[in-house]
């Protein structure tokens, strides 16, 4: 890759050069990519993400949607209508938080139950329903950490809610969720992020309506859900998906019956399917996970109507849970997440 890119900093040897560009923090590529054309086509190629990756210094980030606080929220008071959702960013390093610019197809909010997920150091938005009619949408959009801007994508080929999404190797795939006739679907459809194309896979064994995703190595798992006659019953079951091979495979009991997945599932230490909302009382409502590799991001509330608790789950010999301080900004209710690796 060095070679492809060579007299990025004059009088200094090519490694060099580039190991002082591999230490830039994300927040500061976007202008350090006006300085000139070469600057401009490492910091936004592939093979230099992956050379950070490498070299470690990429960063793992909680990428949330979350509503956003009215005023009178912040005063302790409800407020009336349906709230708005925007994407927001933790750093588990350094405990900050920020606020990604709004995508320019909905300025004043998400499609409302939107998906996310990311690859290769970008964000995927998919999906949803329209905030203001609350019909469908098959919008697509990608987020660029490195330029802060946002691109529109090919549409899913159609309308679906509620289905499981998960990232592998640059691409993106969806699974399960319902139609605009709320029937439960067992289609499954990859996107490839780099060619923006949109690919039908093999069906799943069954309908999974409100399922959850997960990727566990090369496998994409969707974890519950129900069939269309049997809605609000959640299935033990779930199905993996080999990216390798182009299959799916059943698992028995891999989840408890009756119990909600969305948003809630994670990795035990054994390798078993385990619920975050029932890790701890203070999140067993609404809860919301997001693995960050050394350390996991759950959400959620005691009761319902409880304040929204931001708590790290930090793994090894001592795991401990430990509530963390939000400011009011960023303390509203978080739907859904995922890790992006910047």
């Amino acid at each position: 890759m060095i070679s492809n890119f060579t007299e990025l900093i004059p009088g200094l040897p090519e490694e060099l050069a580039l190991e002082c560009l591999t230490r830039l923090h994300y927040t500061a590529h976007r202008v350090a990519s006006g300085v000139c054309r070469r600057w401009r086509e490492l910091l936004h190629s592939r093979d230099f993400y992956y050379h950070r990756k490498r070299t470690g210094f990429t960063r793992k980030a909680a990428c949330l949607v979350q509503s956003i606080p009215t005023q009178s929220e912040s005063d302790g008071r409800k407020s009336a209508g349906s709230p708005s959702y925007a994407l927001s960013v933790f750093d588990p390093v350094n405990g900050t938080w920020d606020r990604i610019e709004p995508v320019p197809k909905y300025p004043d909010g998400l499609p409302l139950f939107c998906q996310v997920a990311s690859s290769e150091g970008k964000l995927v938005v998919m999906g949803g329903w329209d905030p203001v009619s609350w019909d469908p949408v098959k919008d697509m959009f990608v987020y660029e950490f490195t330029t802060r801007r946002w691109t529109q994508r090919k549409d899913m080929p159609s309308n679906r809610s509620f289905f499981a999404a998960g990232a592998v190797d640059g691409r993106v795939v969806v699974a399960g969720g319902h139609d605009e006739s709320k029937n439960a679907l067992n289609s499954a459809l990859v996107y490839d992020i780099r060619n923006d194309e949109w690919t039908e896979l093999t069906p799943m064994e069954e309908e999974r309506d409100e399922c959850e995703g997960i990727v566990i190595g090369s496998e994409f798992w969707v974890v519950s859900g129900y069939d269309t006659e049997s809605q609000g019953r959640f299935k033990s079951s779930a199905e993996s998906f080999d990216t390798e091979t182009g299959t799916w495979k059943r698992v028995e009991d891999a989840w408890g019956v009756s119990q909600c997945p969305r948003s809630c599932v994670g990795l035990g230490k054994v390798g078993n399917l385990i619920c975050w909302a029932e890790s701890d009382p203070a999140v067993r409502v609404g809860a919301c996970v997001v693995d960050l590799g050394d350390r996991t991001l759950v959400t959620g509330s005691a009761y319902q109507g409880a304040p929204h608790g931001f708590y790290l789950w930090q793994s090894g010999k001592l795991a401990k849970i430990e509530e963390e301080e939000v400011p009011d900004q960023f303390s509203g209710f978080v739907q859904s997440g995922c890790c992006v690796e910047i």
